[in-house]
């Protein structure tokens, strides 16, 4: 391919880029309507339940008698009253609370704001994909060989993860407005701050495990981005079903937020589901680093800044991993955790490229 004819793919990927944000911001827009004038009436069904629950369990211990007759001395025979004590369990069962009715509330309205949210993030998708595409046309190589492709492609296949759990019909639509605030906070660095021209490879880039290595590297950050949101948000429902179950009342906003989510239960579930499905990948993933390490530079492993962090995100996952098996790590101390590993792999692709020299700085703005 002429130089011209690159230029030209080039800028149209830029354009493609810039379109995708703008619809990507219409999306936000409509995301917010969603939360917004979703219908409230239906939003304090999980709220009403644990109270429910929470008021029977503060309910005085009901007391009864029984009856015992002894005959004693001469026939006469005594009453013996012995108080019986019926309790009742001290805190509502966390596992049976339902989940909520999502961002939209339930309400038609709200309904109508969602799906007009949901068909402006496959557009954006389409052409964040396409732009992505056209570069790797451009480039004539894989599109994530420095950091503004990896960015443009890893918050691609975090969009492409979401649409597709929609598609297997999974209840994932809190996620959306996280994840396109996210994307576009994502592209807007990319762009303002990490943008590199359409450039070939350096040698030791030129290699079939750019495809699998990179690609893998994305993949996994993507869907453990998905996994780390679901943590987070954990940790706040799990908070506001505590303070319910405890006999508090939360605000109104509160309430209208964190009743359109699943419950807390579900979204712990969520997050160790992905993790433990892409904990193995990511396994691999420094596996395959290690050998194209060994082909470009002779050595499978030498302490570069990227690779003991890519190390350490590999422990903080496993830790996670371990702790949910451990009874006395589950819930929000594993959930630290999960967190913990997804800050480690940003401090690996941001920290170690644009503020420690490496040899991985080939990578770099």
């Amino acid at each position: 391919m002429n130089l011209a004819m690159s230029e030209e793919l080039a800028d149209l990927s830029n354009y493609l880029i810039y379109s995708a944000m703008a619809v990507y911001s219409l999306a936000f827009l409509a995301h917010i309507a969603e939360w917004l004038f979703g219908s409230r009436s239906k939003v304090a069904r999980t709220a009403a339940a644990l109270t429910a629950d929470s008021e029977a369990a503060a309910v005085p211990a009901q007391r009864s008698t029984i009856s015992v007759t002894v005959r004693g001395k001469g026939g006469a025979t005594d009453v013996l009253e012995r108080p019986a004590v019926v309790t009742r369990s001290a805190s509502p069962r966390r596992d049976a609370v339902p989940d909520g009715p999502g961002p939209s509330g339930g309400d038609e309205k709200g309904d109508l704001y969602g799906r007009i949210a949901l068909s402006l993030t496959v557009l954006a998708f389409l052409m964040h994909f396409s732009a992505v595409l056209v570069r790797a046309i451009a480039v004539e190589r894989a599109p994530w060989a420095n950091m503004y492709e990896f960015s443009t492609a890893f918050s691609m296949t975090a969009v492409a993860a979401y649409l597709l759990f929609l598609l297997a019909k999974k209840n994932v639509g809190w996620l959306g407005l996280p994840l396109v605030t996210t994307v576009l906070l994502d592209l807007g660095l990319a762009v303002a701050v990490l943008y590199t021209e359409s450039t070939q490879l350096v040698p030791a880039l030129d290699s079939v495990w750019l495809w699998i290595h990179v690609a893998l590297a994305i993949t996994c950050g993507a869907l453990m981005y998905l996994a780390v949101v679901s943590t987070v948000l954990f940790l706040f429902r799990d908070s506001y079903e505590n303070k319910i179950a405890s006999g508090g009342t939360p605000g109104r906003l509160a309430t209208s937020v964190m009743e359109r989510l699943p419950a807390s239960v579900s979204l712990d579930k969520f997050a160790y589901r992905i993790t433990a499905a892409v904990f193995p990948v990511w396994t691999f993933t420094i596996v395959a680093g290690a050998i194209w390490a060994e082909n470009a530079w002779g050595r499978y492993w030498g302490w570069d800044p990227k690779e003991v962090w890519a190390f350490i995100t590999w422990v903080a996952y496993a830790a996670y991993l371990h702790a949910r098996a451990t009874a006395g790590w589950k819930g929000r101390k594993a959930a630290y955790l999960g967190i913990a590993g997804f800050v480690c792999y940003l401090i690996n692709y941001y920290g170690v490229n644009m503020f420690v020299n490496s040899l991985h700085s080939y990578s770099g703005v």
